[in-house]
């Protein structure tokens, strides 16, 4: 049972309203973590704002794939069904999916991404100059190493509020880590 629940449409603080609206429309449905999160326009936009801006950045994939690993490593199984249903929907094959969930991809350029971010999340950002410099080597810029950071950050931030929070699942649950 959520710790906080998911607002009702009539309970939608006027603040957050456009901003809801705006990922219902284009999800088709208001996921309970949006609904909940909503409570606090302030949080939920400034997550919003970041999340948005984060999307012009890397491409869809290598995103998606990042977030698997993050939400991997931060245990939220939220996020995990989440990412895993948009990763399919990006036309990732299973076996990329559970690949990513290890830290890893399948093509080499996304593959340095990934790891850098696992290992971003796993020492805390406490990374070597080794680590950046093989993002660096696979064709990263050092505007692409921050958006990496930035994405970690962002991911963990929503791991975190659905660790907390335990929103009702509204995505296909993913198999436990221990059996992929």
């Amino acid at each position: 049972m959520p710790r906080i629940q998911a607002l009702e449409p009539e309970e939608v603080p006027v603040d957050s309203k456009p901003t809801l609206d705006a990922f219902a429309k284009n999800l088709g449905f208001t996921p309970n973590m949006l609904a909940t999160f909503a409570r606090s326009p302030i949080a939920f936009n400034a997550w919003a704002t970041m999340r948005n801006s984060l999307n012009r950045t890397l491409d869809l994939k290598t995103r998606e794939l990042i977030s698997l690993a993050v939400s991997e490593v931060n245990g939220c199984n939220y996020c995990l069904a989440v990412h895993s249903y948009a990763a399919n929907k990006a036309k990732l094959p299973v076996e990329e999916i559970v690949l990513a969930r290890k830290g890893h991809a399948s093509d080499p350029k996304r593959d340095a991404a990934v790891q850098f971010a696992r290992k971003i999340i796993e020492a805390r950002g406490q990374v070597s100059d080794a680590d950046v410099e093989a993002v660096r080597e696979a064709g990263y810029t050092d505007a692409n190493v921050i958006e990496i950071v930035t994405l970690v950050a962002v991911y963990s931030l929503t791991n975190f509020f659905n660790n907390v929070i335990d929103p009702v699942k509204d995505y296909p649950a993913v198999a436990p880590a221990g059996s992929i």
